[in-house]
Parts: C-alpha cells; sequence; structure tokens
C-alpha cells in the first residue's frame, strides 16, 4: 500500500498530500479509527489498489459516508477503480450509510470523474482553483455526490 501511496503523491495530481508525506502520516490516513480500509489484490498477492471508507462528518452527517482511492500506476486502466468503486458503494449499503460524498476530486484526472459519473455520482459543487496541480498548476476540484437509498420512512408526512 505504501508505495501506491507514495507514487500517487510524488506526481501531485490528484491527492493534496505533498509530495515526501512520510509513511507514518499514510497509515495514519488509510487506518485511523474511523475508517475501514481495502484492497484488490492480483492472483499473486499483490496489491493493485486500495480504499478506505469513512463517515463524511461527524454525529449528525455519519450517515453520509466519504471515501479515497488509489490505484497503482502500473494497474490503472485494468478496471481497478470500477471495481474499488464498485465494492465501496455496496460496503457503504451494507454499512448503513444514505449517501456517499466525495469531497475533493480533481477536475483534471478525467478518468476518476468520468469513472463516478459511470457509477452514479453527481457533481454538485465545483471548487475553483482550489488544488495546485503538480504539471497544470492551479485547477478546480468537484464536489460530487449519491443519494444510496432513501431514509426509512421518507418522504415524512407532509412531503418533507
Amino acid at each position: 500500500m505504501w508505495t501506491i501511496f507514495d507514487a500517487v503523491i510524488e506526481a501531485g495530481e490528484s491527492y493534496p498530500f505533498a509530495p515526501g508525506t512520510s509513511r507514518a502520516a499514510c497509515a495514519d490516513y488509510w487506518f485511523n479509527p474511523r475508517s475501514t480500509s481495502f484492497v484488490a489484490v492480483d492472483a499473486d498477492g499483490c496489491v493493485l489498489g486500495m480504499y478506505k471508507l469513512v463517515p463524511n462528518q461527524m454525529d449528525l452527517g455519519a450517515h453520509v459516508a466519504n471515501a479515497s482511492y488509489m490505484v497503482s500506476p502500473a494497474a490503472q486502466g485494468a478496471g481497478v477503480g470500477t471495481l474499488l468503486g464498485s465494492h465501496s458503494l455496496d460496503e457503504a449499503r451494507r454499512q448503513g450509510y444514505l449517501a456517499m460524498q466525495f469531497n475533493y476530486v480533481i477536475s483534471s484526472n478525467l478518468a476518476a470523474v468520468a469513472l463516478w459519473k459511470k457509477l452514479g455520482f453527481a457533481i454538485v459543487g465545483t471548487l475553483p482553483k482550489s488544488f495546485r496541480h503538480a504539471r497544470l498548476g492551479y485547477v478546480d476540484a468537484y464536489v460530487m455526490y449519491q443519494l444510496l437509498m432513501e431514509p426509512a420512512g421518507w418522504p415524512a408526512p407532509g412531503g418533507r
């Protein structure tokens, strides 16, 4: 997992972590007490990609999931992201989340934006020039959202 994290962060194209982020910071990010982490492995047990699932907010916002994904540069384009994305949506539903929100999808990460749209997410907001891309300079980031299930008893009496 560290090898993937380090390669993705060093590229400076899709995560806000600074190049050179430590292995300890990686572990804190992927394995904090609020997270459930998963990996995709090949037949030889090599990690191809990973994601973590967490509540997007605490307490009254904890019914909305958030997730972070990384795919090995060597495995990109092989369907690993689709596998992880689909699994995370199923897992979020299994854990009882009503929705999933991505807070910071880099607009220039066209493969990720296309994947999330294909899996049912909508862009609900744009954060202008909020990411300092290593090659492109300042680019937008998107907030993306998907309702996973209706709350029990929804809609409430009176249509609220």
